[in-house]
C-alpha cells in the first residue's frame, strides 16, 4: 500500500466516464462493421437492386414510352429514370438499417451493439450512416447503368437538388428502418413493414407519373406522401422542373424533409434511449 502512496490511480473511480465527448473510434468502428456487412454480399445488396431497377426502366419505357411520349417536356425515359434511382436508394437504405438491430435481437448478438461504450446517438449515427452509404452506392450504380440506356439523359439542371434530396431520402428511409428494427421481433414483422408500407408508398409517389393526372382526392393523398417530395425533388435536380411546383415550392419541400428527418431522428433516439424491445 505504501508503494502506491502519492501515485494516481490506474483506473478511474466507478461511474466516472473514461470517454468524454464523441467516441470517434467506436463510431467509426460501428460504421465500418455495418458497411463491411453489406459489402460481403454485394451481389445481393448492391448489384441485384441495380439490375431490378434497370428492368423497371426497360419495362415501363417499352410499355409507356413508345411514340416519343414526353412528360414534363422530356422523353419518358428521362422522366422516369431519376424517380427509379431515388426509389432504389430509399428502399435499400431501409433494408440495410432495418436488418441491423433485428438480426441481433433474433440471433442473440444484440449485446455486441449494446455493450461497447457507444451512446444512443452514436449507435443511431453509425447504423444510419452505413445504411445511407449503401443507398448512395446503389443509386450511383443504377445511375451509371441507366445513363447507358437509349433515350435516358441524366444531365443535372440543379446539382444541389440532386444531392440534397438524395441524402434526405436516404436518411429518411434509414431512420424509418432503424425504428422498424426496434419495433420488430421477427423477420415477418420487418417484411410486413416493407411490403405494406414502404413498397406502396414508393410506387404511389409519382415515380412513373405526374400527380397532376390524378383526381383531387388521390392528388391530395399523394401530396401527403413524403416519398413524393423526395422523388419529385430529386427529379427536379435533373430536369429543372417537377410536379411539386415552382422553385420556391421545391425549396419548401427541401426544408420540410429536413424537419421530418429531424423528427424521425428524435423518435429513433428516444426509442434507443428507453431500451424498448432492445434490453430485456
Amino acid at each position: 500500500m505504501e508503494r502506491n502512496a502519492g501515485k494516481p490511480d490506474r483506473f478511474p473511480a466507478q461511474g466516472v466516464p473514461v470517454i468524454t465527448g464523441i467516441n470517434r473510434i467506436g463510431l467509426w468502428s460501428l460504421y465500418i462493421k455495418e458497411v463491411r456487412r453489406f459489402l460481403k454480399v454485394q451481389t445481393q445488396t448492391v448489384w441485384a437492386p441495380a439490375v431490378t431497377t434497370l428492368l423497371f426502366l426497360v419495362i415501363f419505357t417499352v410499355a409507356l414510352g413508345r411514340g416519343g411520349r414526353e412528360v414534363l417536356g422530356v422523353q419518358f425515359a428521362s422522366f422516369v429514370a431519376p424517380g427509379l434511382i431515388a426509389m432504389a436508394m430509399m428502399q435499400n437504405g431501409f433494408a440495410n438499417s432495418s436488418f441491423s438491430l433485428l438480426s441481433g435481437k433474433i440471433q442473440g448478438t444484440i449485446i455486441d451493439l449494446l455493450m461497447p461504450p457507444l451512446s444512443e446517438g452514436e449507435l443511431m449515427a453509425g447504423i444510419v450512416a452505413a445504411a445511407m452509404t449503401r443507398a448512395v452506392l446503389v443509386g450511383c450504380t443504377v445511375a451509371i447503368a441507366m445513363s447507358l440506356y437509349p433515350g435516358v439523359s441524366l444531365a443535372m439542371a440543379e446539382p444541389w437538388a440532386v444531392l440534397w434530396f438524395a441524402l434526405m431520402g436516404a436518411a429518411m428511409l434509414s431512420l424509418l428502418g432503424l425504428v422498424a428494427s426496434i419495433w420488430a421481433e421477427k423477420f415477418d414483422h420487418n417484411a410486413a413493414v416493407t411490403n405494406f408500407v414502404i413498397a406502396p408508398l414508393s410506387m404511389l409517389s409519382g415515380t412513373f407519373y405526374v400527380i397532376d393526372n390524378l383526381g383531387g382526392v388521390f392528388q391530395m393523398i399523394s401530396r401527403l406522401n413524403p416519398f413524393f417530395y423526395v422523388i419529385s425533388g430529386f427529379r427536379y435536380g435533373f430536369l429543372g422542373r417537377s410536379d411539386i411546383g415552382d422553385s420556391n415550392a421545391v425549396m419548401i419541400a427541401a426544408a420540410g424533409l429536413l424537419g421530418f428527418n429531424l423528427l424521425l431522428a428524435a423518435i429513433a433516439y428516444r426509442l434507443l434511449k428507453s431500451g424498448w424491445k432492445i434490453r430485456s
